[in-house]
This record gives C-alpha cells, sequence and structure tokens, in this order.
C-alpha cells in the first residue's frame, strides 16, 4: 500500500539530489514524520522515515529509508550518557526500528528525529559550506540570512548534534534552518513542500550573496606558466603522467583512477593563492572523507619538462606519505583503527588537471567531484572571509570513527578482479566480448577496443555504464592507433593492468592458393598487431610499476599442423612464441605473459561468420551448420568450445590463483591430442 508521507519523500530527496547545487552524491539525508497503523496493537503509531546509512539522494527509493518509532528514538534522550559516550547511541537506534526497519539509520538519525518539524532537510551545497568554513561564519549568518538562519558551531556528526540542532530550533521558532559550521545546512518545515522550500532558498541565498559581495578574485592573481596548457598538449601530459602517478596512488593498495581537467580544477591550479588553500584541506566530512584530509600539489609550473615533473611527483609522494603517517601518529590512541593508507586519492598537476583514485572507476569519480565541491567552498569562503576549515584533530576523529570502521568492514569483499583495468582487442563479438563480460563480472573496467568503433561501443554499453567499460576504436596493425586506445584506457580509468591480444582473422586457403596480401593481412593483424599492442602496453605497465598480465589469444593451429591453413598457423605460431619472449622480458617488471589455445569456436564467432566457417567446412567434408559439432567429435572430451570456456581461461590465468605463473600457454580445445604441449 503507498504511502502519501513516504511518496512525497522521496520525491522531494530525488529533486533536491538531481541538483549539483543543493549536495554532492550520496551526501545529505532527508526525513518525514508521519503515522501508520501499527499491525500488532491496530493502534496509530508515529513514525521516522529518515535516508538510510549509504544512500544517495538522487537515487533513493523507499528501501533507502530507515523506519522508526519516533516515540522510542524520542524516549533515547533519557538514556543518552553524554557526548564522550555518543557512538553507543547508534546501536540504540536498532531497537527503535518499526516491523524489520528498512535501511540502517545512519549517524544522522538523531537530528532527523529529535527536531521538532515534520520535514528535515540536511544538504552538503557548496554556498552553504563556504558560509560554514568561513572564519566569520557566524557573522555571515546573521548578515545574509538575518533571523531565519540560526549559526551552529561545529560538532561531529552525531546524537549531540541532534540535540543541539533541536534546541536550537525550540529558541529560535522563527528560523527556518541551521548553517552548522565546518560542515552544511540543515533546514526543516511543516510540509515537504515547506522543507523543500526552505533548503532551496538558504542555498540560493548564500550563493547569491557571495555572487554580489564576494571578491572577484578569491584565489588571487595568475601564476604565470601556472595557467592550463592547450587542450590536446594538457590531454598529451596527463596521459604521459598518469601511469606514474597511478602506481604511486596504489602503493599501498590498487587504485583505479579518474582524470579532470574542468575549468573549475584549472583555474584554480593557475592562481597564486592554491598551495595555501590546498595544503588546508577540505572540511565538510563528506568531502575528505573521500578525498582525503589534503592532496598531493605537484608545485612546478605546466611547462616543467616531463621528466622533471615525474621525478619530483616520486619526491613528493614519499613527503605526502611521511606527513601522513605524522598525522595519524599525532591523533591516534590506542582505540584508533589501524592507518588505512598513506597514499593520496586527489592529485593536482597545474596546467593539466586533477588525477583522482578510489577502489573503483565510480569511488576514483565521485572522490574528483568532491574535489570540485571543496575548490567552489573555498572560492566561496575566500571570496567574502578566509577560508578556515575544521582543525586536523576533528577531520582524525571522523576519518578514523569507530562507526566509520564499522561501516568500511560491512562493505562487501571485493571481487578478483576489483580495481584492475583491462583492455580487450576484438572484444565486440565472439571470444573477445566473451572475455570483457568475464572481466567486468569479476569487478574490473574494460576497454572494448575493435575496429568497428559502433559495434565496441554498443558492446561495452551491455557491460554496464562508463564507470564499468568504454568502447575505442582500435586497428590493431596501425601503431597510432594502438597507442591511441592505450591513452584512450589511460585517461578513462588511469592506467592499465591487463591486456587480452584476441583481435584476429582467417582466410582458409592451402598453400598454393594463399596470397603475398593473405599473408600480409593476417600476420599484420595478429602477430604485427599483438605486438604492437604489447609494446604500448608494456610502457604503461612498467610505469606503473604495479606488474600486470599480457594474455594472447593464439590457436591450437600454434602446433598443430591442420590443413590448407599456412598463413593462419603460421602467425598463431608466431603469437605462441612472442608469449615466451615477452614472459622472459617483462617478468623484472613484474608482469606476467601467457597463451591460451582453442579450438575451433564457431559459436558466435565473427572469424567463422565472415567465411572461415565455411571454407574450413568445405575442407572437412562437412555442412558448415555441423562443423561446431564436427570439431566436438574429434576432441577427447567430445565436448564444443564456446566463447565462455575462452573466457574462463583468461580469468583464471589473470586471477589471484596463477600469481606465480608466466609463459604458460593452456590448452582449451576439449582435448586434442595432436595439439598437445611438449
Amino acid at each position: 500500500m503507498s504511502n502519501p508521507t513516504v511518496e512525497q519523500l522521496i520525491a522531494r530527496s530525488n529533486r533536491l539530489g538531481a541538483d549539483p547545487k543543493n549536495t554532492n552524491y550520496a551526501g545529505g539525508n532527508t526525513s518525514a514524520k508521519g503515522t501508520e497503523t501499527d499491525p500488532v496493537t491496530g493502534e496509530p503509531v508515529e513514525l521516522l522515515w529518515v535516508k538510510g546509512s549509504g544512500g544517495d539522494l538522487g537515487t533513493l527509493k523507499p528501501q533507502g529509508l530507515a523506519v522508526l518509532r519516533l516515540d522510542r528514538l524520542r524516549a533515547l534522550t533519557g538514556v543518552y550518557p553524554g557526548v564522550e559516550r555518543e557512538d553507543e547511541m547508534v546501536a540504540a537506534f536498532d531497537y527503535c526500528l518499526h516491523g524489520k526497519g528498512g535501511a540502517a539509520p545512519s549517524i544522522d538519525t538523531a537530528m532527523h528525529g529529535l527536531v521538532d518539524a515534520a520535514h528535515v532537510d540536511h544538504l552538503h551545497p557548496d554556498s552553504g559550506i563556504a558560509i560554514a568554513t568561513a572564519a566569520d561564519g557566524p557573522e555571515l549568518t546573521t548578515r545574509i540570512f538575518g533571523d531565519r538562519v540560526v549559526w551552529v558551531p561545529w560538532r561531529r556528526p552525531g546524537f549531540q548534534l541532534g540535540l543541539d540542532i533541536a534546541a536550537i530550533k525550540d529558541a529560535n521558532p522563527q528560523a527556518i534552518g541551521c548553517i552548522l559550521g565546518g560542515h552544511g545546512i540543515t533546514a526543516w518545515g511543516d510540509t515537504s513542500e515547506d522543507a523543500e522550500q526552505n533548503s532551496t532558498w538558504i542555498i540560493a541565498t548564500a550563493a547569491d550573496y557571495i555572487e554580489k559581495h564576494g571578491a572577484a578574485e578569491p584565489f588571487g592573481g595568475v601564476l604565470q606558466g601556472f595557467e592550463g596548457l592547450p587542450g590536446p598538449e594538457r590531454r598529451a601530459k596527463a596521459t604521459a603522467l598518469a601511469p606514474t602517478i597511478r602506481g604511486l596512488a596504489s602503493t599501498d593498495k590498487p587504485m583505479v583512477g579518474h582524470f579532470t581537467d574542468s575549468p573549475e580544477v584549472l583555474e584554480f591550479l593557475s592562481r597564486a593563492e592554491h598551495p595555501r588553500l590546498a595544503a588546508l584541506g577540505t572540511s565538510c566530512p563528506d568531502h575528505f572523507l573521500r578525498t582525503k584530509v589534503k592532496p598531493l600539489l605537484l608545485d612546478l609550473p605546466a611547462t616543467a619538462p616531463l621528466d622533471e615533473q615525474l621525478a619530483r611527483l616520486i619526491e613528493l609522494h614519499a613527503e605526502y606519505r611521511a606527513d601522513y603517517q605524522a598525522y595519524y601518529d599525532a591523533h591516534a590512541d590506542a582505540s584508533s583503527p589501524a592507518i588505512r593508507g598513506a597514499d593520496p586519492l586527489i592529485v593536482l598537476v597545474p596546467g593539466v588537471g586533477m588525477f583522482s583514485y578510489g577502489a573503483s572507476k565510480q569511488t576514483a569519480r565521485v572522490a574528483g567531484e568532491f574535489y570540485v565541491n571543496a575548490i567552489n567552498v573555498m572560492r566561496g569562503a575566500e571570496a567574502l572571509s578566509t577560508y578556515s576549515p575544521i582543525s586536523d584533530a576533528e577531520k582524525f576523529r571522523i576519518e578514523y570513527w569507530a562507526l566509520e570502521e564499522a561501516k568500511l568492514q560491512r562493505m562487501p569483499k571485493p571481487r578478483s578482479h576489483q580495481g584492475r583495468i583491462a583492455l580487450v582487442t576484438g572484444a565486440a563479438s565472439g571470444i573477445g566480448k566473451a572475455i570483457a563480460t568475464r572481466l567486468a563480472a569479476e569487478g574490473a573496467c574494460v576497454v572494448v577496443a575493435d575496429l568497428d568503433l559502433a559495434k565496441a561501443q554498443a558492446a561495452a554499453a551491455e557491460l554496464g555504464d562508463a564507470d564499468v567499460a568504454i568502447g575505442v576504436a582500435a586497428n590493431v596493425a596501425d601503431a597510432a592507433g594502438v597507442q591511441a586506445a592505450i591513452d584512450a584506457a589511460v585517461l578513462a580509468f588511469g592506467g592499465l593492468d591487463l591486456v587480452v591480444n584476441n583481435a584476429g582473422l582467417s582466410l582458409s586457403k592451402p598453400l598454393l592458393e594463399t596470397t603475398e596480401a593473405d599473408w600480409d593481412l593476417q600476420h599484420d593483424v595478429m602477430a604485427k598487431g599483438s605486438f604492437l599492442v604489447s609494446k604500448a602496453a608494456a610502457s604503461v605497465l612498467i610505469a606503473q610499476r604495479m606488474g600486470g598480465d599480457v594474455i594472447y589469444i593464439s590457436s591450437k593451429n600454434s602446433v598443430f599442423a591442420g590443413p590448407n591453413n599456412i598463413a593462419y598457423s603460421a602467425t598463431k605460431a608466431d603469437q605462441a612464441h612472442q608469449v615466451r619472449l615477452l614472459a622472459v622480458e617483462l617478468g623484472e617488471h613484474g608482469v606476467r605473459v601467457n597463451g591460451i589455445n582453442p579450438d575451433g569456436v564457431v559459436r558466435g564467432s565473427g572469424i567463422f561468420a565472415s567465411g572461415w566457417g565455411a571454407n574450413r567446412a568445405a575442407t572437412y567434408g562437412v555442412k558448415e551448420e555441423d562443423l561446431g559439432q564436427f570439431y566436438a567429435n574429434r576432441t577427447i572430451l567430445k565436448r564444443e568450445v564456446v566463447p565462455e570456456n575462452v573466457a574462463d581461461a583468461v580469468y583464471v590465468l589473470t586471477g589471484p590463483e596463477l600469481s606465480r605463473t608466466t609463459g604458460l600457454h593452456i590448452p582449451v580445445d576439449s582435448g586434442v591430442a595432436a595439439a598437445f604441449l611438449r
């Protein structure tokens, strides 16, 4: 049965969350109070519906709400042990749930339940946080809003903050909301419409005041040499820097990257005050939980030579790790969780842009979005006053909060290929598509490379959005085209971990009918193409210093002398030996190189559909539609090989179980004795 109160809350939440001026991704929470019939007593019961832990307002659905009995939630004030033990109240929320309770209650539940208003919004708008982080925030609040909005000094989210806001509302009946020092805003209303209007009025009023009364150049004058490079040059340098930066950011654990060269980032990094402001770090808890307390900032101009920038980044990374360790040591005590890693999540390069990192592409992208929010906050605060974020001690209390640690521990175990970036050639159909599908299902970010861009993009779209997969055009026989595909992978996901040389074609002809053009075409695509892809990928893998995998989809024909197949089988033998040669050469960099030898994969194969199947069927004297079964009947296991079988082999070879295996060829042929490896 639908509930109008819940429907209004969801609609309001989605509208607020859809506009980045109001709040950031997964930031803030909304609530509504109302009455339902208790199925146990048949009597009315007053309930609170509030966005649960970890949800996103823009995409919130009813199942993302926590549902609590208000009488029991309000009764918690009688057993509240005080601010030193307020974390205990989060566990107490479970005893206030109505029925199954819906989503897990968040730390902000008390704010929504204890404030005497039917509808409450807590948001993180850039304009509101700019006032909240200004050195004279209390005075600005009065000046901008009069008595309609009240200043609340910084307090870590929790039960006490809920009590504080409830008391402020009671003492200020004319108020529609408050500015939370260092944090964000909270607004309320008697109806859902009132609450939404009050929230958006506070946000718009703050933004309008900053626009009309703020300094023209809040970040100072332009620093010569730090301006944004021209577009092509900027992205070329980003591509050259990205592998090294990703490797540095992955010192403690592998990270996926995201690159942003938005105008906000480039303008910030071109101004005189950016070193001071970057060093102050972010303030809103939602920001620094995803960006770390401060970024790593390259202190060289955009025009500095690439080798100087790379060397300086390595130095700054070592300094950053030492600084972060000192931050942890200064604030940790015996009860603190272990340090979670000392690498930066945000790396700023003047003239080029911002590299952000996370365990997945989505978290990396969102981290970058949050730092853009932080830049906007700093701009607003500096325009009116001086940016003054909360102290490092308070940041540490949240970053290493026991409740935050518990949330991290509840996260699902990473999939086998989580955080890995894969490029698969010839991946718009057949074996390549099956490999791309399997790797994406195991958590990898996948670049679907194919000669046909439209087909590559369509195949990528089947795997998910751009946080999961992208499609790129790649003629593997063309060095420039291969490099462009590798560059696209690096800019899209930060680097590269896994390459599958799968692109191929075949012309089935006896020796005397095989032309020089037939020979050259097959060798260009498979032998030369694999060489070009492996070479371009190896430069990224070596720069990252994270190891990696190169897989060749060779063939049983690389060792089996089949009839009427001279050009195809010879080039497959070439690929097979490339595996051995590269395994030896790249091993010192932790890069494993392995091959897979399938038998004829008929089903879903672009090669077989393009004429190869008809030729092989004629060679063996069978109908083309019976070719798959023919291949199966001649094997030991009598089972047809399908694309997913090859994908399974790629999954195993590139997973953690065979981490000490390189230079190996795995037959996926249902057992062809003549193709046994010797």
